[in-house]
């Protein structure tokens, strides 16, 4: 059985067009012989939502990039913001397996290793957005968190989902 996701969603001006996220972000779309082998690298499964929609362009700067939050962190008092979305594969430099990819922000700047991280922000690495499998193993579906560098790794609840998440960025005029 295949599962839709991103019913009703309109993703006409949800990525942003520009040359950094063209040259950083976006990598050619990753066939299933590709996510098999950044699963097996990272060790995780990855959200058949996300998979779905790096199928439609993989990886890139969104230009609905806050995510409201009930609690503070080291960005503001009521929000997160991200840079981009990280794409399945190894040829940006900003894609899962990529030179700043999730396992290097585990590695190099002690990030948990609960999971994979997907989303940078725009504090240089003090935070990023995590498919956090500390709830559902590796196999399962997992909750999209916040993980605050500059907090000692604080961890702060966002999305029961990555479809939940993308549906929830807003603009950043709206804060």
């Amino acid at each position: 059985m295949i599962t839709e996701f991103f019913k009703d969603f309109d993703f006409k001006n949800f990525w942003s067009e520009c040359s950094y996220s063209a040259r950083d972000y976006i990598g050619s779309i990753a066939d299933d012989e590709m996510i098999d082998s950044v699963e097996k690298e990272l060790g995780y499964k990855l959200p058949g939502s996300y998979i779905q929609m790096m199928k439609t362009q993989n990886g890139g700067l969104a230009n609905k990039s806050v995510f409201p939050t009930t609690e503070a962190n080291s960005w503001a008092d009521d929000h997160v913001a991200i840079n981009g979305i990280m794409g399945i594969g190894r040829e940006r430099i900003y894609s899962l397996c990529g030179e700043m990819g999730s396992q290097f922000m585990i590695d190099e700047w002690g990030y948990p290793a609960i999971g994979v991280y997907f989303a940078d922000c725009p504090s240089a690495g003090h935070d990023m957005i995590l498919f956090d499998y500390s709830n559902c193993g590796k196999d399962g579906e997992p909750e999209v968190v916040h993980i605050d560098q500059e907090n000692n790794f604080k961890k702060t609840f966002l999305a029961k989902d990555f479809e939940t998440f993308i549906k929830g960025l807003k603009v950043e005029e709206e804060f």
